[in-house]
């Protein structure tokens, strides 16, 4: 496999960079919206922080756009970093408050009688959900870790290409 030229590899840098940080602003925004419309505080601060995130992520993207290597690639780095604290910290408060009395008190008596009819009593139903809640809050911290770690490692790896492809004297075609 031929090596990329620097020029193509800050091509490609400015591109995942942009379509990364807004597509986490947008997404995480929503979420925070959605959050405050549920009256969810905690889940609001946590889409904003996220957000800040890739608002941190553009930002990192623009400063190379100013030539500013250093200070872009540590931005876009850190922005990873940021996005992947403040999930992997919701996430794990998340894991740590399970209730399995709120969990049952949410049962309405119509669901009661369809889990009685269909012989489910409320021990094996609680593991379910048990289960269920550790793993999807585990899948978001894996998925997390392997995405926004796996960015800010792609980001960190290009910081000398994208130095010199920002230092690069540029080329001037000859004159016929």
């Amino acid at each position: 496999m031929s090596q990329k030229s620097p020029q193509a590899v800050l091509r490609r840098v400015l591109l995942v960079s942009r379509i990364d940080g807004w597509s986490i602003v947008i997404v995480a925004g929503l979420c925070a919206l959605v959050s405050l419309a549920f009256g969810d505080l905690t889940g609001t601060l946590v889409g904003l922080l996220v957000a800040g995130g890739g608002a941190m992520e553009i930002g990192g993207r623009r400063r190379l756009l100013r030539h500013d290597t250093e200070g872009g690639m540590d931005w876009l780095v850190r922005s990873q970093l940021i996005v992947l604290g403040v999930i992997w910290a919701y996430a794990v408060t998340r894991l740590g408050s399970f209730d399995a009395d709120s969990a049952l008190a949410n049962l309405t008596p119509d669901m009661k009688a369809m889990l009685d009819q269909a012989g489910v009593d409320t021990k094996t139903l609680l593991h379910y959900v048990r289960v269920f809640f550790y793993a999807i809050y585990g899948t978001v911290m894996a998925v997390t870790l392997l995405y926004q770690g796996g960015l800010a490692l792609y980001y960190r790896n290009r910081r000398e290409a994208v130095r010199q492809a920002l230092t690069a004297v540029p080329v001037v075609p000859a004159a016929s």
